[in-house]
């Protein structure tokens, strides 16, 4: 059971935002927060009084930013305002991305810069804690703001559309009945508050990045199990080798490699069969180390985001100010996840490589495509095809598309990232690298059983396990596609993982 957690807009974490997102963590403003939204406020109240233009309060937004708002006008305009930028498509947001974007928002309200409505931020605090959750589009936004995607969440602010409540899809005056809530009547600069962000792609990256660090570690010790399929050689990870160049991952990756073949028969051998295995075995916790690095750039950057404001304009409410801004450009990030993509492509070439060579009895020592009789049984003949298939797929989408974009809104808005499509595409890619090291995890486990009796590691030890628990020793020819299926859910699910942190630990 999680402690409430306590909102100030500088101190959120990644951890935090996946706890939120899937563990349904309840949250709570802070009261120095609160104030500072007060603050806020109050300056906005008194900038109405005053003649001088300010974007998205008394004027427009975009091309219309040199539109008069009159103050009789705010309400409706700021109403307008959501229902104009609602201009999403499908498929449907997950939940848990939804969760993570209205967190995501929150926290940077509360870095004090909106001058939104307090009572705004107290429903997104609510719609978190009583599990309202907006039905919002996946598609839809450029990456310089998420405006036509987080409109969607301002819209069941107001008593509009659809929310996801105690199970159920339903209209939102439903859940707002329950639980006796009133819809949000919006004022002065509260429209532009609500949709320009970057939220919904940086709660989406957060859970991204959660999962593709728990992958890593599970790639590591399927990698670890192959190593004892191969009968490698363990003389690349050797610590004081390592120590001459102490790349962070790659001796993160080396580290958890031998804890998880601890007490394996490769340490003990009297003689090593060979002297330098293929680069994808010799160096595999190098690639992976190289994904660690870029992943925790990354993070370093998202933390940031998290934990900023990215309004425009931004109060600066101890100078008495309003300024315009770009702080709601995203490109450093953006930038650093099209890394991560390139870096799962080596990750999945390597898992590929190993594959195939385990496979190859020139490199092992045993069957053809580790048939347990080759007279009678194929065996892993074509399964080749199906992670060169996958591959291709990552291969593809590791292209960036940040510099794939239009100039918009008369020609005024003439630059963005496409950050959620970056990610959406990582998610893709990551998604199909279950798959590849499930086939992986398939082979190297199907190798071990072929050496007969070959002592595992602690941590490969329960790898093998959980995927003999599943998919027995191929002794004769099956529909290879369940297996596939199963190990691919092993691994997605995170079964494997925590079982063989359990191992671990114990």
């Amino acid at each position: 059971m999680y402690k409430t957690l306590v909102l100030d807009g500088k101190s959120l974490t990644i951890e935090e935002i996946v706890q939120v997102a899937r563990n349904e963590r309840k949250v709570a403003i802070s009261d120095e927060a609160l104030e500072k939204l007060k603050k806020g406020r109050k300056m906005v109240q008194q900038w109405i009084d005053n003649d001088a233009p300010v974007y998205g309060l008394n004027r427009g937004v975009g091309l219309n930013k040199d539109r008069l708002v009159e103050k009789e006008r705010f309400s409706q305009y700021n109403r307008n305002l959501l229902l104009s930028h609602s201009i999403g498509v499908g498929p449907e947001t997950t939940i848990e991305d939804v969760r993570a974007a209205m967190l995501a928002r929150l926290n940077t309200l509360l870095v004090g810069c909106t001058g939104i409505q307090p009572e705004i931020a107290q429903m997104y605090e609510t719609f978190l804690n009583c599990g309202i959750t907006p039905v919002i589009p996946s598609r839809g936004t450029v990456g310089a703001a998420d405006i036509g995607i987080l409109s969607h969440i301002g819209l069941a602010m107001i008593g509009e559309g659809e929310v996801y409540y105690k199970g159920n899809r339903v209209p939102v005056m439903e859940a707002f009945k329950e639980e006796k809530l009133s819809p949000m009547i919006l004022g002065p600069k509260d429209g532009l508050a609500i949709v320009s962000s970057n939220a919904y792609s940086a709660g989406m990256a957060a859970i991204l990045l959660q999962d593709l660090d728990d992958f890593i570690e599970m790639a590591d010790a399927i990698y670890s199990l192959s190593l004892e399929g191969l009968d490698g050689n363990l003389d690349p990870l050797d610590e004081s080798v390592l120590k001459f160049r102490p790349f962070n991952g790659q001796m993160k990756s080396a580290d958890r490699v031998r804890k998880f073949l601890r007490n394996s028969y490769l340490w003990n051998r009297k003689e090593k069969t060979s002297i330098q295995d293929p680069l994808s075995f010799r160096g595999g916790f190098t690639v992976h180390g190289a994904a660690l690095d870029s992943l925790e750039y990354v993070k370093g950057l998202l933390t940031i985001q998290l934990n900023s404001s990215d309004d425009n304009p931004c109060l600066i409410v101890e100078e008495e100010r309003i300024v315009h801004t770009a702080n709601f450009e995203v490109i450093t990030l953006v930038f650093a996840l099209e890394m991560v993509g390139l870096a799962l492509t080596h990750v999945s070439r390597n898992s590929c490589f190993r594959t195939i060579k385990l496979a190859n009895p020139a490199f092992t020592n045993l069957t053809r495509f580790l048939s347990p009789d080759e007279e009678q049984v194929i065996a892993f003949s074509t399964i080749q095809k199906t992670f060169s298939a996958l591959d291709a797929e990552i291969r593809h989408l590791s292209n960036p598309v940040v510099s794939d974009y239009f100039p918009l809104a008369g020609d005024i808005e003439d630059h963005a990232t496409n950050s959620a499509l970056v990610i959406q595409k990582l998610r893709k890619m990551l998604d199909n690298l279950y798959y590849i090291v499930g086939i992986e995890a398939i082979h190297a486990a199907q190798a071990v059983d072929l050496r007969k009796g070959a002592k595992l590691g602690v941590g490969t030890g329960a790898v093998y396990e959980m995927i003999r628990e599943q998919i027995p020793f191929l002794d004769k020819d099956r529909n290879l596609s369940i297996d596939i299926e199963w190990a691919y859910q092993l691994v997605k699910s995170k079964r494997l993982l925590k079982h063989i942190q359990k191992a671990i630990e114990s």
